[in-house]
């Protein structure tokens, strides 16, 4: 069976979307190779569409009751917030084709426009982000036109206009492996994840916002920009689509990453940018990408704390498919 070709439908209002596609990695390569037959029956196995009724908008969000946010108040113990947010790049670069356009429209007036999907910029996706064949989480399947001229009219960013309150947890995969940061092209496995669970004395669980580290942006202020995602070429440390299980049954509300989640080059299974499409189109988990983890790594080992309490507010856009935004860890 030939897996589907996931597909952005995106809306043009001064924050429009692009998206392009890359290479795949040999499945001998690999050693969780998953299938595309495999990957076909996730689909159905791991899908939350229904889960909480027809009429859904907000995915995994419902997994954070008011229950889970008072846990997550209690984890504020000093006080001391950290930005998980990179800061507006105006800098054109083979990784920032888009960057942020700030105008001075006066002393004391200006200006900012942005197209932030893609790799550069942190924003947070929401359900109407991704579709496959047109059709988005929990079967939503507009009229593509009707979207072009009016906007989303379910899915969009603006049900996550009250805002984001739960407990978020680091995984600091280079910390993990000894390193300043993962090589392109590392994937990420379950048991990595296991792994620093076991050593950070901390465990995922429902409604959770889950950030794993890769180090991307100490590999750029390192070295300088590269090639990465989606883009012919393009290569990034990510999640390798074989924990995708692993995160339904974790149930976790959100996803992060320092890049869009997934490995590059994929696998030769499951289509490009599998974690990060498949987790919004039938798992229903926003994702905050292109988030600046530095900060937040260095805060959490000076504390030996990976759990904090992570807040975050998008722009409420009606029928948008995503916000810049900036997401903050309490400790």
């Amino acid at each position: 069976m030939k897996a589907h070709r996931l597909v952005y439908l995106g809306v043009s209002i001064a924050l429009t979307v692009t998206a392009s596609v890359g290479p795949m990695r040999a499945q001998s390569e690999e050693k969780h190779p998953v299938s595309a037959e495999q990957y076909q029956r996730w689909k159905t196995e791991l899908s939350n569409w229904g889960r909480w009724g027809k009429d859904d908008q907000i995915g995994a969000l419902n997994l954070i009751t008011p229950a889970k946010r008072r846990q997550a108040a209690a984890l504020v113990k000093e006080g001391v917030s950290v930005s998980l947010a990179a800061d507006a790049d105006t800098v054109k670069a083979v990784d920032n084709p888009n960057p942020y356009e700030v105008t001075m429209q006066g002393i004391g007036s200006d200006r900012i426009a942005i197209n932030y999907h893609g790799i550069a910029h942190t924003h947070l996706d929401s359900l109407a982000h991704i579709n496959e064949q047109g059709v988005f989480y929990n079967g939503y399947k507009p009229d593509a036109d009707a979207v072009v001229k009016d906007r989303h009219t379910r899915n969009s960013i603006h049900n996550v206009k009250n805002g984001v309150f739960t407990r978020g947890i680091l995984i600091d995969i280079p910390r993990l492996k000894g390193v300043p940061y993962l090589e392109p092209g590392t994937p990420i496995y379950v048991e990595d994840l296991e792994a620093w669970e076991k050593q950070a004395g901390v465990k995922v669980s429902a409604g959770d916002a889950l950030f794993v580290r890769t180090g991307v942006w100490a590999r750029r202020k390192a070295i300088g920009p590269w090639l990465r995602g989606r883009a012919e070429g393009g290569q990034s440390a990510g999640l390798h689509p074989s924990v995708l299980p692993w995160l339904k049954a974790r149930d976790i509300a959100l996803l992060g990453s320092d890049h869009p989640q997934y490995v590059a080059p994929g696998t030769a299974g499951a289509p490009r940018g599998a974690v990060h499409d498949f987790a919004l189109v039938y798992l229903g988990v926003h994702l905050f990408d292109n988030c600046d983890l530095e900060a937040l790594a260095q805060a959490a080992a000076s504390r030996k704390r990976w759990e904090f309490l992570l807040t975050a507010a998008p722009l409420p856009i009606p029928g948008g498919t995503g916000s810049p935004l900036n997401p903050i860890a309490t400790f």
